[in-house]
């Protein structure tokens, strides 16, 4: 196997229900005309505050939900699992009972739908960009920042299958 590396993105998704994204530039590492393609093995999520914090509730006897997803095209929302463009996504569910003694979230989940660790050669990426998108429910008390870590490489294979699996993801 080649060796690995991170690429690290933060996205604020706000937390208004809002569908909000920014692009993660593989130019570096993608270059399906020269047959190299990106090969993720794992990402990692955190849903926090601005400062990296644990999230709190604006009210007790709250639940609030976060989404995020990884795509190797831009979307307008949330997308279900079937959709082509779909690299990893999930959630964050968080709920407080009181906010006078805590206003930090007392139970939180959080669950992938799918992630490339689930795979067993990890998910290729052939276009040169890939998006990092969330939504956010309005019972969080300020904006929720989406942060992913993930761990790639950089592999080979023919231009056709190349250049094919490019139109494929776009």
């Amino acid at each position: 196997m080649a060796e690995s590396f991170f690429i690290r993105k933060t996205v604020n998704i706000n937390h208004d229900n809002s569908y909000n994204e920014a692009a993660i530039d593989l130019g570096a590492y993608v270059d399906a005309l020269s047959s190299t393609v990106l090969t993720i093995h794992r990402v990692d999520v955190a849903f926090t505050d601005s400062s990296g914090r644990a999230l709190s509730m604006v009210t007790a006897d709250t639940a609030s939900v976060a989404q995020f997803q990884l795509l190797t095209q831009t979307q307008q929302d949330i997308v279900r699992l079937d959709n082509k463009a779909l690299i990893c996504s999930g959630k964050i569910e968080s709920y407080t009972p009181s906010v006078a003694s805590s206003p930090l979230a007392a139970i939180s989940t959080t669950a992938y739908d799918i992630a490339p660790q689930s795979f067993t050669n990890g998910y290729i990426v052939a276009t040169e960009n890939i998006y990092l998108g969330g939504s956010a429910s309005t019972n969080f008390a300020g904006n929720v920042y989406v942060s992913v870590m993930i761990e790639a490489s950089v592999t080979k294979m023919t231009q056709n299958k190349a250049m094919s699996l490019a139109l494929s993801q776009q």
